[in-house]
Formats: structure tokens, sequence, C-alpha cells
């Protein structure tokens, strides 16, 4: 994937929820299901990257952080359900090393294990399974994607942070 990249304005979002780390996931879980994510003007949305190359995940990370997106970062699974639960992200990007079946499973167990909604967008880096430049959504909100270039991606992060309800 060529990384170059072009400034634009992103979208901004917020959380219409918020809670302890204290309190159990069990108890939380009714809460967030039900939690909508609402857009407002004037703070950054947070993308979660999950990648394990340093250079990529360092790549990714400043690309993101030049389009005006918060981006916290994480190198696994472990880590990923640790940043999720304390980062609190809008959407979680996932380039893992791994069969596609498996990157997926994993995806969807951090958003289940960080206890992250449902309305949380999973986007996940796939080579094997589509072709370059394609997209493909596989329910539950996961989208698998093969971006030939980071305009791509942008595009896909921009429609997919567009479809979180407006704040009146």
């Amino acid at each position: 994937m060529n990384l170059g990249s072009e400034a634009r304005e992103p979208d901004r979002l917020r959380t219409g929820e918020s809670c302890s780390d204290t309190e159990p996931a069990a108890n939380r879980n009714d809460e967030r299901e039900s939690a909508l994510m609402i857009r407002e003007p004037d703070i950054p949305p947070m993308i979660l990257v999950v990648e394990d190359v340093q250079e990529t995940r360092d790549g990714i990370e400043k690309l993101l952080n030049a389009d005006g997106y918060l981006v916290a970062v994480a190198r696994d699974e472990r880590d990923a359900i640790q940043s999720a639960r304390h980062q609190r992200p809008h959407l979680i990007l996932v380039s893992l090393a791994g069969l596609p079946r498996e990157v997926i499973t994993a995806a969807r167990r951090i958003r289940e294990r960080a206890d992250v909604g449902e309305n949380v967008p999973i986007v996940v880096f796939c080579i094997e399974e589509i072709g370059e430049g394609a997209e493909l959504a596989i329910g539950q909100n996961v989208h698998l994607t093969r971006p030939d270039n980071f305009n791509q991606l942008r595009s896909l992060l921009t429609r997919l942070l567009h479809e979180i309800p407006i704040a009146t």
C-alpha cells in the first residue's frame, strides 16, 4: 500500500457515554450496547491502529494524525484490548499477521473483550481474501479492505465515520 498523504479536514466525533474502568464489564454491557456514538464538530475522532509491524504502525499513525485524527496504537490483540478499554476508539483498524479468518476473529475478540459496542466499526486489512483496492463488509460492522494507497483507506474511514449520527 502506498501511504502517500493529502491533508483533509476530518469529521469529528464523541461518544454519548461515559464509564468507569472499575465497573465490571458485565454491568456496563447493556448500557454500552445501547449507547450511540454521536458526531460533534469540535472533538476529533479516536482511531485505534492495531499493527504488528512497528514501521507500518508508525507510518499509519503519522498519516492519520496529519488528517486530524487522534490515534492510539497497539502491537497485538492483548495490547489492543487494553488500549480500547482506556481510549474508547470510534474506529478500530486492524492489520496483523495471520490468516484472514484468524485476524477477523482477533478483531472481533478485541471488540468483545474491550467491551466496545458493535456500533464502532472495525476495518481489517486483508491481503489474501480480496483483490487490491477492494472492500467487503462481512457483518457486525466489520469491513475487510485491501487499499492500494492511503487515499482509498482514507475514503473508507471517512465513510464509516460519517455513518455516526450527528448531535442535535
